[in-house]
C-alpha cells in the first residue's frame, strides 16, 4: 500500500507539473506514454515487441502526434491515411515473412497502433487546443474521469449489490457505475460554474456523462484484454499500479470520444 501511494504521488506530481507547463514537454511525455502503452499491448498479445512488424506500429503511434494539417503537404494526409498505411505495411510483412507473421497478428498490431496512437495523441491535442484554454479542457476531462473512478469505487463499496459485469471485472457494481456517472456530472458542472461562461451547464452535463460512461467502458475493455491473456497488469512500470495502459485505459477512450463528438475545441 505504501509503495502504491508513493508511486501515485510521485507520478501524479510529475504528470500534473508537465500538464501545467504544456507545450513540447507535455507532448513528449504523452508520446512516451503512448509508445510504452503500445509496447505493453504488443507484449500482452505475445507478438515480439521489437520485431519488424512491431516497429511499424511504434512509428505509426509516433506519427499520430504530428500536426498533419499545419504541415501543408501536397497529399490528402490525415489519420485515415496513416491507419491505411500502417495496415498496408503490416499486411506486407505477412507476405514477406511467408505468414510466419500472420494476418491475425497484423490485425492485433493495427488495433494496438490505433488504440495507443489516437488515444494518447488526443490528450496532447486537447492540451494544445487552439482556443488557448487547453489546460481547462484537459483538467475538465481528467477530473471528470477521476471523479467517475472514485465515485464508482466508493459508492460501490458502500451500497453496491448488483454485479455490473462479473465475467470481466467481478468487483464492479451497477450501483457503483451509476454513482460514478452522477459524481462525474457534478464535477463537470462545477467546472462550468467556475469557467466564467466558457462552458455552459447543459454541455457540462453531457461531457460529465460521456466521461463517466465511456471511461468505464475503457476500463472494462482493458480488463477484458487482460482476462483473455491471463495477466493481472499490462505492465510493471508503476509499482503498485501496473502499467501505462492500466492507469490510462479510461483516458484513451474518453479524450478521442469527446473530440469526435466535437464537444470541446481541438
Amino acid at each position: 500500500m505504501k509503495q502504491r501511494l508513493a508511486t501515485g504521488i510521485i507520478a501524479g506530481i510529475f504528470f500534473l507539473a508537465l500538464c501545467l507547463l504544456g507545450g513540447s514537454p507535455f507532448k513528449l511525455l504523452i508520446l512516451l506514454m503512448a509508445l510504452i502503452g503500445y509496447y505493453e499491448f504488443v507484449k500482452m498479445t505475445g507478438v515480439t515487441p521489437f520485431g519488424a512488424a512491431a516497429l511499424i506500429g511504434y512509428a505509426g503511434v509516433a506519427l499520430f502526434f504530428l500536426p498533419w494539417r499545419s504541415l501543408h503537404l501536397p497529399l490528402e494526409w490525415d489519420q485515415t491515411a496513416l491507419i491505411w498505411l500502417v495496415m498496408l505495411l503490416l499486411a506486407a510483412v505477412t507476405v514477406f515473412s511467408k505468414n510466419r507473421f500472420s494476418i491475425k497478428e497484423a490485425s492485433l498490431l493495427l488495433f494496438g497502433t490505433v488504440y495507443a496512437g489516437v488515444g494518447f495523441s488526443s490528450i496532447a491535442d486537447m492540451r494544445g487546443s487552439a482556443d488557448g484554454h487547453g489546460l481547462f479542457w484537459t483538467f475538465l476531462l481528467l477530473c471528470s474521469i477521476w471523479a467517475s473512478d472514485a465515485g464508482a469505487y466508493f459508492v460501490g463499496k458502500a451500497v453496491g449489490r448488483t454485479k455490473l459485469w462479473p465475467a470481466i471485472s467481478p468487483n464492479k457494481t451497477v450501483e457503483g457505475a451509476l454513482g460514478g456517472v452522477v459524481i462525474a456530472i457534478v464535477i463537470a458542472v462545477i467546472f462550468a460554474a467556475a469557467s466564467g461562461g466558457l462552458l455552459g451547464i447543459p454541455r457540462a452535463v453531457l461531457i460529465g456523462l460521456c466521461a463517466a460512461v465511456v471511461g468505464q467502458i475503457g476500463d472494462l475493455v482493458q480488463s477484458a484484454y487482460k482476462r483473455v491473456y491471463g495477466i493481472k497488469d499490462s505492465g510493471n512500470l508503476l509499482p503498485g499500479h501496473g502499467g501505462i495502459l492500466d492507469r490510462c485505459d479510461s483516458w484513451i477512450a474518453v479524450f478521442p470520444f469527446i473530440h469526435f463528438l466535437m464537444l470541446l475545441p481541438s
